[in-house]
């Protein structure tokens, strides 16, 4: 180990200390020794265990750890500590500017353990009211959680698809003779990207996009190279000749599942030197088969049996299902929300902020609910053409109960019902308990079903298709979270619901106007499982919504 590795396990030891409340004056000789072992022009790994007791502030305590970290990389407090603190609460300390005082603040008053869940508690401005915290302090956290997450190599598509997509219209103008597509993960639209993958047809000189303002070259690979953006998100460019360019991007979209069925399926027809990708399907006689479904065989069957579904489109939404206001933990004021959604062209709004058990989100007692129905009366009384209903975002308490009495229920217009506590349940614990939300006869919408968030936090644990099968016997309609943070239900389980006739609800989870647009992401990721504008709730007319919701 060099001098700055040991300085630093001082350092992150100090900071684990503090995060628990130990003695500050044990604290501070940590905090002293990542000091000067930083500053130590010798090399500890030359120094006796008496010339180490021997610098300046060390002493025999941290001499004694030191020699431990020589010989074993480790010693006993440090892993003690490590022990009882939580790996994403440790990985927060490796944050630039977040120091032990507000995480402890985090962890203990918001329960976060996570980074990920650290920046969805921000896109929730979960921080803004935290003591030490506020607006700004919220703002620059969510910047550099950003920032600090691109460097682990995988990213939301959301992340990565502004930036693809400029890439590709870049290359496209400074390569006009050739044609420029993105294959891979961005084109099937996965949830998550590893890179950003790039065919292009035709010649050109490697110098006219590669010239460190658009990408830097990493390495030459076969029929390609390997670079990266400015941003160092890596992306791979394929090159192939224009007459080949509908087969190699019909090859390079596809994952290896879904073209080892496909080449099984018509084993002895060549798809070579195919210039146009449609004619690939023409040849195997059957429609088009859009990237987002080329997972697996279950599409391509699909298309063989004639049974390939016609995908929703995010035009097809009407309305705008599960957003929070200023009375719960969002950024904007009911009306603001309504007038963004209007202006967007939606037809209606659920405004559906947190119930009163979600007391960390501001959560609405009976007598603001009532306050807000009353504005919600007063706006829909004003407004031309479209409509607000009074739904709420009930906590499914850990007995399966939903928030609220039974009169307080049967007032809504729609119940979206949501896990957000309790999350280390075992599976049959967490099944029964959503399933006895689902029964409940008030229960309309089961929102964000497992709570996961993508690179963060695993969902809770479900069998999913006893779920489904409740949802199935008592009308209730599965959120497909559109947040690209969470992306709940996954897409995987889409085709099963809707065997089952389980609609689909694209649910932004909006905490501001800005939210409202993440629909685009749902959509995208429901495209992926197959559902069609029939299969999906907040297709439907303002008027159909509301009649579809009857139990």
């Amino acid at each position: 180990m060099t001098n700055k590795e040991i300085a630093r396990t001082f350092k992150k030891l100090a900071d684990l200390m503090e995060l628990h409340g130990e003695n500050k004056f044990k604290i501070r000789s940590y905090s002293n020794a990542y000091i000067t072992f930083r500053k130590l022009g010798q090399p500890l790994t030359e120094m006796s265990d008496e010339e180490i007791k021997e610098i300046r502030g060390v002493g025999a305590a941290i001499a004694q750890k030191t020699r431990d970290l020589l010989d074993k990389g480790t010693f006993k407090t440090l892993e003690d500590f490590k022990e009882k603190t939580p790996l994403g609460v440790q990985e927060m300390l490796g944050v630039k500017g977040f120091g032990p005082k507000k995480i402890l603040t985090i962890w203990k008053d918001l329960g976060v353990e996570t980074i990920g869940e650290l920046l969805y508690a921000c896109n929730e401005n979960r921080l803004i009211e935290l003591k030490g915290f506020g607006k700004k302090t919220q703002d620059d956290l969510t910047k550099t959680l950003e920032y600090f997450l691109r460097s682990k190599g995988k990213y939301h598509y959301a992340a990565v698809e502004e930036e693809a997509g400029d890439l590709v219209e870049e290359i496209s103008h400074r390569l006009p003779d050739c044609q420029v597509a993105l294959t891979g993960e961005m084109r099937r639209k996965g949830n998550i990207i590893s890179e950003i993958e790039i065919l292009i047809a035709g010649d050109y000189d490697q110098s006219e996009i590669i010239d460190n303002q658009l990408l830097t070259l990493k390495k030459e690979i076969e029929n390609g190279i390997e670079a990266q953006t400015i941003n160092e998100i890596p992306v791979f460019l394929r090159n192939c000749k224009k007459e080949d360019f509908g087969s190699k991007l019909f090859r390079y979209t596809s994952t290896k599942e879904f073209m080892s069925a496909f080449l099984k399926k018509y084993e002895g027809t060549d798809f070579r030197g195919i210039e146009k990708e449609e004619a690939i399907f023409e040849k195997a006689s059957l429609p088009f088969i859009a990237p987002e479904l080329r997972e697996s065989e279950y599409f391509l069957e699909k298309a063989i049996e004639g049974n390939l579904p016609e995908l929703i489109k995010k035009e097809d939404i009407k309305g705008v299902i599960h957003t929070h206001t200023t009375y719960s933990d969002g950024l904007n004021t009911l009306e603001e929300m309504a007038n963004a959604a209007q202006s967007m062209g939606y037809e209606y709004i659920a405004i559906s902020d947190h119930s009163k058990a979600a007391f960390y989100a501001n959560g609405l007692k009976e007598d603001r609910l009532r306050q807000q129905w009353a504005e919600i009366d007063a706006l829909n009384a004003k407004m031309d053409g479209f409509k607000i209903y009074k739904s709420i975002e009930s906590d499914i308490l850990s007995s399966g109960e939903l928030d609220y009495p039974e009169e307080i229920l049967k007032e809504f217009d729609c119940i979206i019902a949501s896990v957000h506590s309790n999350l280390k349940m075992d599976i049959d614990k967490a099944t029964a308990r959503v399933i006895k939300a689902v029964e409940n006869p008030y229960t309309n919408i089961l929102g964000h079903p497992t709570g996961r968030l993508l690179l963060s936090r695993k969902g809770y644990p479900l069998d999913h298709q006893k779920v489904i099968d409740a949802c199935a016997a008592n009308n209730v309609t599965i959120e497909l979270n559109a947040h690209p943070w969470r992306l709940d239900l996954d897409w995987t389980w889409i085709p099963v619901a809707l065997e089952k006739g389980v609609k689909i609800s694209i649910n932004p989870d909006a905490h501001s106007t800005d939210g409202i647009r993440d629909i685009h992401f749902g959509v995208l990721s429901a495209r992926k499982g197959g559902l069609t504008k029939a299969m999906c709730l907040n297709a439907l007319s303002a008027e159909d919504f509301i009649a579809a919701l009857k139990k």
